[in-house]
């Protein structure tokens, strides 16, 4: 069963994450950051990746910690999951059309974290969220997930578009990657015999 739970308890947040990387997509979200859960869920349905995350972070501050802190949680999730990738297609992408935006993801569960970020959210604000987050999210996924995560922007002039269709391309190139190829189920998708 590839499963993993994730707690991380800080003095600035306290986050669960709970995942099952062979699911229907299932979620459940709760970080108390409106725009961010409905980003979180879009990331459970597309993947397949059945998703349970509370988080509790200083909000009187701003939502900068609680995001950040979950990507960090949910990357140590995906990894611990994943275990010694045996099998995985490892690589994904996706171009994800989203009304005026489109976004392109192409990621490598290679533990190796890279974070190629060619998107421009023209507003400050989505909401009560700061775009500038959806940024930090990907960045302390990818380091803490150990994937090479390229994400670019090809259209878009909606902020809440693009950030949409950023969290779903990464959703469904994910959902490619880490399902298992029936032709190498038993082997490493590594020539280095490891990832």
């Amino acid at each position: 069963m590839r499963r993993a739970t994730i707690t991380r308890q800080t003095a600035e947040t306290e986050i669960s994450v709970e995942i099952n990387l062979d699911g229907t997509g299932a979620y459940d979200n709760q970080t108390g950051v409106g725009f961010f859960d409905h980003m979180l869920d879009q990331l459970a349905r597309h993947s397949l990746i059945d998703m349970t995350i509370r988080a509790k972070g200083d909000y009187h501050i701003d939502d900068h910690h609680t995001v950040e802190d979950t990507g960090i949680a949910l990357g140590q999730a995906l990894t611990a999951a994943l275990g010694d990738k045996k099998g995985i297609n490892r690589y994904g992408e996706c171009h994800l059309p989203m009304d005026d935006a489109q976004v392109r993801c192409a990621l490598d569960l290679s533990a190796r974290p890279f974070l190629i970020w060619n998107v421009d959210l023209p507003t400050q604000k989505i909401g009560a969220f700061d775009t500038e987050l959806v940024r930090e999210f990907f960045q302390a996924f990818s380091t803490h997930g150990g994937i090479t995560l390229h994400i670019d922007q090809l259209h878009g002039f909606n902020s809440h578009h693009i950030a949409e269709a950023a969290f779903k391309a990464v959703a469904r190139a994910l959902r490619i990657a880490v399902e298992t190829d029936p032709r190498k189920a038993d082997a490493i998708p590594s020539t280095k015999g490891a990832l």
